[in-house]
């Protein structure tokens, strides 16, 4: 019943988008029916008053006769949903399966300016958009420009989202906007291990344990279980990884390198910008640096300085080092967990040095005109 409303108003949206005025459009609602967004309740209610508010706002907007939920929606889900253009994810990988398949019956439609474009919008938390970006990430680049994604913040945790708010989200539907490429985070390693792909942060050490056991407990614990994991990590990380030395060299987009240490860190976060978080919320690039490394430090100084993390106030003590770069490459000597927007890798000995680098350009996203216009 949830999703049915939901999907009826995110129609009622599409039909009077402003996205790609000069081409047909086709959209695919992405949803994952376990997403904190649906099924706590009081979230679903301030969910539903936004979408009550912005289909109020997209009446302004002539309808589109050339809109359409996808054919794939109809297929795989007959019914209202599928009618609505709203796919229901059943599990793990299954976000990604759908957007492959849209890739493939796209690379069967007329591409370019004279065939359809195509939205695909995620409505979960960051591992359905994960899942989704990810697909579209390695599809030909051909097909690539026939697709843009929306990321809805209907998870628990939403810091890939377009916005944290709906509302705001749902916006990019309704007024003018444009299309900007996004670039990912690529993982490699010196074994066969990975490429690994992120789109908002990816990083190793602690958070990544903290994510790692959050995503083994959060489907038995409702709510919010990465608050918990935090206060559990500071007390157990370094019984269970042994925290040892860390090579790090940074590289600019030159590939000159602009800084090399080594030191015993319990994080080191790389995103692809400044100004980002992850773990709902907390602002670890709490400025225009895109990369932060924590040092190793007692148990009594951990819980002090945990609660900062939060408002970014770790930025200026002397545990933390922030700084940019293009091109991060590390080596440890002992196993270390990695993460991938809330994905979860184990590095080993072999797999170093790794290295974490932004990739070009290559996912269309929505960003508002005005904005983008000015700045």
């Amino acid at each position: 019943m949830v999703l049915d409303e939901f999907a009826g108003y995110i129609a009622g949206i599409c039909f009077r988008s402003r996205l790609v005025p000069e081409r047909p459009l086709v959209w695919t609602v992405i949803a994952n029916p376990r997403a904190g967004g649906f099924t706590i309740g009081s979230r679903w209610r301030l969910h539903k008053a936004a979408l009550k508010n912005c289909t109020e706002k997209a009446l302004a907007n002539p309808p589109r006769t050339d809109a359409a939920p996808s054919r794939l929606a109809g297929i795989l889900k007959p019914g209202n949903l599928g009618e609505r253009g709203c796919i229901p994810t059943g599990g793990r990988g299954h976000a990604g399966r759908i957007t492959e398949a849209l890739i493939s019956e796209a690379a069967r439609s007329i591409s370019g300016r004279e065939g359809p474009f195509n939205l695909i919008i995620t409505a979960g938390g960051d591992g359905t958009s994960l899942e989704a970006l990810n697909a579209l990430y390695h599809a030909p680049p051909t097909i690539k420009e026939d697709f843009a994604v929306l990321r809805l913040p209907m998870g628990t945790g939403n810091d890939g989202a377009d916005s944290w708010e709906l509302d705001k989200a749902l916006e990019l539907l309704i007024y003018p906007s444009i299309l900007e490429k996004t670039r990912a985070l690529r993982l490699s390693t010196a074994s066969s291990k990975g490429p690994f792909y992120a789109f908002n942060i990816l990083s190793v050490g602690l958070d990544a344990f903290v994510t790692h056991n959050t995503n083994k407990i959060k489907n038995r614990l409702p709510g919010d279980s990465y608050k918990l994991w935090v206060d559990i990590a500071s007390l157990l990380y370094d019984r269970i990884y042994k925290v040892g030395p860390v090579k790090v060299q940074a590289f600019d987009g030159s590939g000159e390198t602009t800084l090399s240490f080594t030191d015993k860190l319990l994080l080191l976060a790389v995103g692809l910008s400044g100004r980002r978080t992850y773990g709902s919320h907390k602002h670890i690039l709490p400025d225009e640096r895109n990369v932060c490394a924590v040092r190793q430090m007692p148990l009594l100084r951990k819980l002090a300085l945990k609660g900062l993390f939060t408002t970014g106030g770790h930025a200026d003590k002397p545990e933390t080092r922030l700084f940019s770069a293009d091109r991060v490459q590390f080596s440890a000597e002992n196993p270390i967990l990695a993460q991938m927007d809330g994905e979860t890798v184990l590095l080993e000995r072999e797999d170093f040095p790794a290295c974490i680098e932004l990739t070009e350009p290559a996912i269309n996203i929505l960003k508002r005109e005005s904005v983008s216009k000015n700045g």
